[in-house]
């Protein structure tokens, strides 16, 4: 349950700001709130899968280096902190892409999110919480964190037709980043 807690609000804050979040939004504009939901959520829950399974992995072989890993996963998360501050920003072409997408809206959806997720800094928040978290509950919680946060981006887009305050989203995701960063970081320090 901590690894599916843990993860949901990771990943929550990882997205906020996220350039996927501006594609959800796009595609909201073409497509039903639904299909591009169910498209995020089958994308998300096949690129995090692959995910925790790194992570796993990595946990597993390295299992007597936990308080390294730790520090390593700190100084990452210090990372994702000054990624989400200098920020993500949906380009023109991207933009025109999600706009004049053709065909079914689920795959077209599902396609453009899993493949904008891969090395995205989701995915390699997941990979990270999963080298210490139980897989299932890091998979199922990065997923709903992802999915949540870009229904919350589909949403406002809807309701306000304006975009969240995008410099107060940066800073409080980039705090809570380096916040979580700091906390690794001196688990690991204490477990070497």
């Amino acid at each position: 349950m901590y690894a599916f807690l843990l993860s949901t609000a990771v990943i929550f804050v990882a997205e906020l700001g996220d350039k996927s979040q501006l594609m959800a939004m796009t595609f909201a504009a073409r497509y039903r709130a639904r299909d591009v939901l169910l498209g995020i959520t089958a994308a998300t829950a096949l690129v995090h899968l692959a995910s925790v399974g790194i992570g796993y992995a990595i946990g597993d072989v390295f299992a007597d280096a936990q308080g390294v890993i730790q520090v390593v996963a700190g100084v990452a998360f210090l990372a994702f902190a000054a990624w989400t501050l200098r920020g993500d920003e949906l380009t023109d072409d991207e933009a025109a892409k999600a706009r004049n997408s053709r065909g079914m809206a689920l795959v077209a959806v599902g396609t453009a999110f899993f493949l904008a997720e891969l090395g995205d800094k989701t995915m390699l928040a997941t990979i990270t919480l999963a080298t210490q978290e139980g897989w299932f509950g890091t998979w199922v919680g990065s997923t709903l964190g992802m999915v949540a946060a870009d229904a919350l981006a589909i949403g406002v887009g809807a309701l306000l037709g304006r975009k969240l305050p995008e410099r107060t989203i940066k800073i409080g995701a980039a705090v809570l980043f380096l916040a979580f960063g700091v906390l690794l970081i001196v688990s690991g320090v204490r477990a070497l």
